[in-house]
């Protein structure tokens, strides 16, 4: 009888998760979205620990054996460490969390593979099951956790050792081999097992650390997969619905927002992975290699400006999250339309760190939703543009991308900013961005820069705007 109540809680579990990614897909019911999915997993969690009885006799556990105070001290630790870290971490610093929490799935999958291997030696089908998620998790977890240490300034440089693509297919063939023999040869070796083990934690690492930062948001998104499709392989080795429809879930979802985003940047995820950009790198001066010249403009006639447009165009990039200056920019787009001036917010995909960045960073701030304008909804808007202010955004406004053939970043969709009236770059320097080379749009003639901290520069904007 628990059997079957236990089947009705997993299918509820199961519809809340679709019905939670369902919402998340919309800003306005994202937070119900979430609150949808962890009642689900809740559910699925207390029915486990009460109701479950193992099919299999060699792991049936009586009543009496079972170490509840263990099992609710471990759920106990886990809910507030995780509740502290997440109400203590600003939104700048999501991305990282991010990346840690999906680390803890990832390792959370390989643990359960390295425990159940001895119990289904002699069960090749299932050892291919244990070997598959125990690879995929060790190599997500270690991943994530580079990740989050590239996210938070622990790691500010991507290494790449000679012939490193080189050395990591070899490192990820070995893994797979050694997984494989163990699968084939019925060996119940813990030295071999470990082995896979740490080939997997190193090829994690060896994986993502050659990445750049500005790739971030895909290589988050591919780790996801990552991690869904470990916690799927658990699902089948446990015969655990909920966790096999959680992990499909995650693992669909995150692939296909992995291609979106490789999509965004018309780049092959081979070229993320390989690193594409950031080979060589070029720093920009004064003076363009085309013998054109940039020209400032003062905090006072920003204002001026601005204050004198029918209709504004701000382009937050990750200066924007590193300044932490999502409040104020808010309280200038406020300001503005006050004084009768069309407001926007032009979103690039890949803009920030990790998927949706941009989005998280101003609903911290509580902009407008309907503020909001992905790149093919707000492109065919710039040519009536009268100001556009570019944050903190680089590579992903460079006209390059559409002119010229030898950049890397050629063919990649921008925001297509150099089509308004008037352009106003803010930027703390003119070093180039994460692809190293020159932004041609500094020196168009309607572009102005607006050199400073991006907080800074707001703030005294503001403060401009108030004296008009």
């Amino acid at each position: 009888m628990n059997q079957y109540i236990l089947e009705i809680i997993y299918l509820i579990a199961s519809v809340t998760f679709v019905v939670g990614l369902k919402m998340l897909s919309e800003p306005q019911s994202a937070r119900r979205g979430n609150l949808w999915a962890a009642f689900g997993m809740t559910i699925a969690i207390v029915g486990t620990i009460f109701l479950y009885q193992s099919k299999d006799p060699n792991t049936q556990t009586s009543r009496e054996t079972i170490k509840l105070a263990f099992i609710f001290a471990g759920i106990g630790l886990g809910t507030i460490i995780g509740w502290a870290t997440a109400k203590k971490v600003k939104m700048t610093a999501m991305p990282e969390l991010v990346s840690l929490f999906n680390g803890m799935g990832g390792a959370c999958a390989a643990l359960i593979s390295l425990l159940e291997f001895h119990h289904n030696v002699g069960h090749p089908e299932r050892i291919s099951v244990i070997m598959a998620g125990m690879i995929i998790g060790s190599v997500s977890f270690s991943g994530s956790i580079i990740a989050f240490m590239k996210l938070n300034g622990t790691l500010n440089k991507s290494y790449r050792l000679p012939n490193y693509n080189i050395i990591n297919t070899l490192l990820m063939i070995v893994t797979i081999g050694a997984g494989v023999w163990l699968t084939v040869s019925g060996s119940d070796s813990m030295s071999m097992l470990l082995l896979v083990f740490g080939l997997s934690i190193l090829y994690g690492v060896s994986f993502v650390v050659p990445i750049g930062g500005a790739d971030m948001p895909v290589v988050i998104s591919l780790l996801n997969s990552f991690t869904g499709l470990a916690a799927a392989f658990g699902g089948f080795l446990y015969g655990n619905q909920v966790m096999l429809t959680g992990g499909i879930l995650v693992g669909s979802a995150g692939t296909l927002l992995t291609v979106a985003m490789c999509r965004a940047m018309n780049r092959p995820l081979y070229s993320v992975i390989f690193g594409a950009f950031g080979e060589s790198s070029a720093a920009a001066s004064g003076v363009s290699s085309t013998g054109g010249s940039i020209k400032d403009i003062s905090i006072s006639d920003t204002a001026v400006l601005m204050n004198y447009s029918k209709k504004v165009v701000i382009v937050p990039g990750y200066g924007l999250a590193v300044a932490q200056a999502q409040h104020v920019i808010h309280e200038l787009e406020e300001l503005l339309e006050e004084r009768g001036v069309e407001v926007k917010y032009a979103i690039h995909p890949v803009a920030g760190r990790m998927p949706g960045h941009m989005n998280v960073l101003l609903a911290e701030s509580n902009v407008d939703y309907g503020k909001l304008a992905e790149m093919d909804e707000i492109n065919p808007e710039f040519a009536s543009t009268d100001v556009v202010l570019v944050v903190g955004a680089n590579d992903v406004v460079n006209p390059a991308a559409k002119t010229d053939p030898s950049s890397p970043i050629y063919g990649m969709p921008i925001l297509d900013v150099e089509n308004a009236k008037h352009i106003i770059v803010n930027k703390r320097s003119m070093n180039a961005g994460y692809a190293g080379i020159e932004n041609m749009l500094f020196y168009d003639p309607k572009t102005s820069m607006l050199f400073g901290d991006a907080k800074d520069a707001l703030t005294k904007l503001v403060a401009e705007l108030k004296t008009m």
